[in-house]
């Protein structure tokens, strides 16, 4: 099955030799003035929450799979969700983007099957960024009013509200039915005789038409359902260029072929028309940007999304989640995002960037609050989850971070990558808890969960377009182990197994230990090389750390193994000793996750010992209590 590619060029994992102490992250003053404890994104596919009809019949539509709704999110479901320990929640597919459902007694035009992906479409093929997908309200007529109820819903929980926007392209067919005074839909003012002009909001072939891709490998669009549009034919003359920068008038079917790239004032041959930031702005704040950009000229694509941005703003979003921000031009990130930071300082900016060498620029000079860590953490984490990888190349990646660390939120599943349940990751959800427990107390970065994630749904499904392993994004379907835990729209697990139920305490347990943590929006040290040198029978499928803060000291430790129990002598080395001001005596430790394992640090002058006997895929969180008499 053909799905969204996430990177368009394929970036190594970042492995490293670990032979000295990782060096300790300082709290710095960004990071004390941005966020005093770590906060928690619980991203939801908004269509998929709620519904509960378990038919899941491969390319089913809306009437025989259901769909979910805005007002599945009701007081007792976003309280539930606050309560697991979360802080912001993602809806992901808000945006009106196309789908393969007859909407046209709204006034909604069909889209045709031929540049859609599934029938339930890509979110990420926004075809009106004025309103909502009429596929989540219940009347269809009120759509935008029943998503401001959501909205409030949300705040009323005490929940922060995050929705994407896709800078880098648009649907094919992309029409506004609702755009505010003064807005005009893209393209509309655009001169289609010339390839590029740098107020054109996209790119073209003049004189060539577009083609439908050739579909390969037995895909059809539905399936090969009979479909009136489904004809081969898509009438877009002349031809512009594709999402992912394909410039071909018919594209290959593996290309984003459902969308079209967004023009930045970045010509054919890489010249940028628009204004550069100066040097040494990389370190000034949102209102200095904000300045910079007031007198200049800036692309007309610019003003669009910024407008956009400022429309959900003043409706009550708190933050957006950016789909592929390192194909857009950093300078549009600092004009669009300090433009929304003068209306609220406090917008959550979370950006999917792959590229390492591109962090720094996104988050200084483009103003990104928080980055995917990716590349670096998350693939990392994966292969240790699958047995094949050494926990000897996660502590260097902290100390190559240290400086942005954070910026660098942290996850273990969303809407791209596979479930840590399925087949294809690590077969067991299990597997996932102590990369669990590292993704969310290593740093001070908000940590993020995939809807699902917290039961081990493995997603098995296969509902048309969508690859199984991963929750399709593409098609009408439900989610079983979240229908087991709605249970008829109450919310309270009354259908689920013990094991999703446990695993569900488990997140819970963790994720709001963390957000009321001040250690962990404090400091960091890496204590795993220091005890593979100096540690007897310590190794590398354990992982093991400090976070320490004025009022609050921790010991985390994680054993990765699925088999094997690990017993050793936990050691300190004599400058962390110091700089925790620890003294000679016995100091009590206990475990924080479940609150049914203690041990005793001895700190004798330059030594400090804690015994460790963790079990498989067991993890500690362990507090320092007052120093025993």
């Amino acid at each position: 099955m053909i799905k969204k590619i996430s990177v368009p060029i394929l970036i190594g994992v970042m492995l490293f030799s670990c032979k000295n102490d990782i060096k300790e992250m300082p709290k710095t003053d960004d990071m004390k003035s941005e966020m005093k404890k770590k906060a928690v994104v619980y991203q939801v596919f908004t269509r998929l929450f709620g519904n509960t009809n378990t038919t899941n019949k491969p390319w089913g539509t809306i009437e025989e799979n259901g769909v979910g709704k805005f007002n599945d999110f009701t007081e007792k479901a976003l309280s539930e969700i606050k309560d697991l320990g979360v802080t912001h929640i993602w809806y992901t597919g808000v945006p009106h983007h196309n789908i393969i459902t007859d909407y046209t007694r709204y006034g909604i035009s069909n889209d045709d099957p031929d540049i859609v992906k599934g029938r339930a479409g890509s979110p990420y093929a926004v075809k009106d960024y004025y309103n909502v997908s009429p596929d989540l309200a219940v009347n269809v007529e009120n759509r935008l009013e029943e998503f401001q109820d959501l909205i409030k819903r949300t705040h009323n929980a005490g929940l922060k509200v995050i929705i994407d926007i896709v800078p880098n392209h648009v649907a094919r067919n992309y029409q506004s039915l609702t755009n505010p005074e003064g807005a005009t839909d893209f393209g509309a003012e655009d001169n289609k005789e010339v390839t590029y002009a740098v107020n054109n909001n996209f790119y073209y072939n003049p004189g060539e038409a577009f083609k439908v891709p050739t579909w390969k490998n037995g895909y059809k669009p539905l399936g090969g359902e009979a479909h009136h549009l489904a004809d081969g034919q898509f009438n877009e003359v002349p031809a512009k260029w594709t999402g992912n920068g394909s410039r071909a008038s018919q594209p290959d079917m593996n290309d984003w072929y459902e969308t079209v790239k967004v023009n930045y004032g970045v010509s054919p041959d890489g010249r940028s028309d628009f204004e550069k930031l100066p040097e040494g702005f990389d370190n000034e704040d949102y209102k200095k940007h904000f300045e910079f950009w007031k007198d200049k000229t800036v692309p007309g694509s610019w003003k669009k999304f910024k407008d956009i941005a400022l429309y959900w703003t003043e409706m009550g979003v708190d933050g957006f989640r950016y789909d592929m921000a390192e194909m857009v031009p950093v300078e549009f990130w600092s004009y669009m995002n300090s433009h929304i930071k003068m209306k609220n300082p406090d917008a959550f900016l979370l950006a999917e960037v792959y590229n390492p060498s591109l962090y720094r620029d996104y988050i200084k000079r483009g103003k990104m609050d928080y980055l995917y860590d990716k590349v670096q953490l998350y693939d990392t984490l994966k292969h240790v989850m699958q047995g094949h990888g050494s926990t000897d190349n996660i502590p260097p990646i902290f100390n190559d971070l240290s400086d942005i660390e954070h910026h660098m939120l942290h996850f273990l599943e969303n809407h791209d990558e596979q479930r840590i349940a399925s087949s294809d990751f690590a077969g067991d959800a299990k597997k996932g808890m102590p990369a669990m427990v590292v993704s969310a107390t290593s740093t001070s970065a908000p940590t993020m969960i995939y809807f699902g994630q917290e039961f081990g749904e493995p997603g098995e499904e296969d509902l048309g377009f969508g690859d199984p392993t991963r929750t399709s994004i593409f098609d009408y379907g439900s989610v079983p182990s979240l229908v087991r835990w709605v249970n008829d729209k109450k919310f309270d697990g009354g259908q689920s197994t013990t094991e999703e139920l446990e695993l569900r305490d488990f997140y819970k347990r963790l994720l709001n230990f963390t957000i009321n943590s001040p250690a962990l929006a404090g400091n960091y040290r890496d204590i795993h090389a220091y005890n593979q040198q100096h540690t007897e029978w310590y190794n590398d499928k354990v992982l093991s750390f400090v976070r320490w803060s004025d009022d609050e000291k921790l010991i985390v430790v994680s054993n990765f193994n699925a088999d094997n129990t690990y017993g050793f002598e936990l050691q300190l080395p004599k400058d962390l000793i110091q700089k925790l001001n620890l003294t000679n005596g016995e100091y009590h430790l206990q475990d924080q996750l479940y609150d049914e394992y203690s041990s005793i640090l001895k700190v004798n002058d330059d030594t400090a010992k804690v015994r460790i006997d963790i079990k498989p895929l067991q993890s500690f969180i362990l507090k320092f209590n007052e120093q025993a008499q």
